[in-house]
């Protein structure tokens, strides 16, 4: 799973989002790490539709352009979960004491 689409699906599981939405709760829980283009946010919603992770939730109208907002499944749920825990042991290893060593 790359980086963009763990905050993706990171920040889809407080609620659906719009792509702009998405964008910027991205940004925010990335600390600034990750500023998403908008290129790469709708090929990663696509990816994740295909995969199951992430759903269509609505389509509104906002100024006579559509919005769509998205949704995490519960597969993507377990995935970025799952996703999470690997994250955590591979932390794990290197901040333990003794995990890495100066050269």
């Amino acid at each position: 799973m790359t980086e963009a689409t763990y905050f993706i699906l990171v920040a889809l599981t407080a609620e659906p989002l719009h792509g702009y939405g998405i964008i910027k709760q991205v940004r925010t829980q990335s600390l600034g790490e990750v500023d998403l283009a908008v290129g790469t946010l709708y090929g990663a919603l696509d990816r994740l539709s295909e995969t199951g992770w992430v759903r269509l939730d609505r389509e509104e109208t906002v100024n006579g352009r559509p919005r769509r907002y998205y949704r995490i499944t519960d597969d993507g749920v377990r995935a970025v979960r799952a996703h999470a825990a690997r994250l955590q042991r591979a932390a794990a290893l290197v901040l333990r004491p003794g995990g890495v060593t100066s050269a």
